[in-house]
């Protein structure tokens, strides 16, 4: 291998920088939240994209949704939603008098769950399969989901009345946490004068089909990290768990998320090898989540601030590999 992927995967890697491209029409100077969501796409992973209301998180999911060429559905959490309203029922046909499965909106390549914390827990539960395994058990049988198949996750962390905060198994199953943040200046002007994004998110053309995306990710395997590099992984992962003021470190789930999470980072910056850098960028993202903080503060957006900055503290006191 070169310092690019294999020669079959050299005209696909174009077609990241692309991608990142068409959902940046929609959405504007936030390319590293683009390139967050891009890097849980190829790393077979699923995203929470949790911030204020008002940023674009229900538009920067659908725009990556319709930029690519996969089955999307959108399902809207509510208070009284029931798991089979997601994973789908059996129902009697009268003609042939046996139960007939009809599949759920999870079937589907690309499942957007908006405000996914104002459903009950025991809906909540009903990702948890799928997200872990790519699979749903209905009525003693398990149905394998569509590939590619990724879960993108909306919530407000400020919000509480309706809400139903997410237990911590839940969160380990997102690979990533995502905030989008307030535009630049410039930006918002750009996104006030719009006005209207649905115009632009119904021009979006998808850039790669669903073969090209698993294509994609069955290459992100390939990318080489050195030992150096994997320990310094590991070391962010175990200062987590030594911490005084960590009450729960991150979990190997949490390690395997992070190794493969920096193997797709290093493809969608167009490299077949694993930087210090890249590890880095992915700290946070990856492993803010899966941790709990001491804290007297009880609100989720105090916690959300607290775990993002003890792994900024994590990162200072873990040694970079030269």
């Amino acid at each position: 291998m070169t310092t690019e992927i294999v020669t079959d995967q050299r005209a696909l890697l174009g077609k990241i920088t692309e991608l990142v491209d068409n959902i940046e029409q929609v959405i504007f100077g936030k390319r590293e939240a683009v390139k967050l969501c891009v890097t849980g796409l190829l790393a077979r992973g699923h995203v929470l994209i949790e911030d204020v209301p008002g940023i674009g998180k229900t538009t920067l999911a659908q725009a990556l949704a319709r930029s690519i060429q996969c089955r999307f559905t959108r399902i809207q959490f509510t208070s009284d939603m029931l798991p089979s309203d997601i994973l789908g029922v059996s129902v009697l046909n009268p003609k042939t008098n046996d139960f007939e499965f009809r599949p759920g909106p999870i079937f589907a390549g690309v499942v957007l769950a908006d405000e996914v914390n104002r459903t009950p827990p025991k809906t909540q539960s009903a990702l948890l399969e799928a997200m872990s395994e790519a699979q749903i058990s209905v009525d003693g049988l398990t149905r394998p989901l569509p590939r590619p198949f990724m879960v993108l996750a909306t919530q407000n962390p400020i919000e509480y009345e309706g809400t139903y905060i997410l237990p911590e198994s839940q969160l380990d199953r997102f690979m990533l946490r995502v905030e989008v943040g307030y535009p630049g200046f410039d930006d918002e002007m750009h996104i006030m004068r719009r006005r209207d994004p649905h115009r632009a998110l119904g021009s979006l053309r998808p850039v790669l089909t669903a073969e090209e995306v698993v294509a994609l990710q069955d290459g992100v395997g390939e990318v080489r990290v050195d030992d150096s590099v994997a320990h310094y992984m590991l070391s962010l992962v175990h200062a987590t768990r030594k911490m005084d003021y960590i009450q729960l470190g991150a979990s190997p789930r949490a390690s395997v998320a992070f190794y493969e999470a920096c193997q797709a980072r290093a493809v969608v910056e167009g490299r077949d090898y694993v930087t210090p850098d890249d590890v880095k960028r992915m700290a946070v993202p990856v492993l803010s989540h899966r941790i709990i903080v001491r804290s007297r503060a009880g609100d989720p957006s105090a916690s959300a601030r607290a775990r993002s900055a003890a792994i900024v503290d994590a990162l200072k006191k873990t040694p970079v590999p030269e």
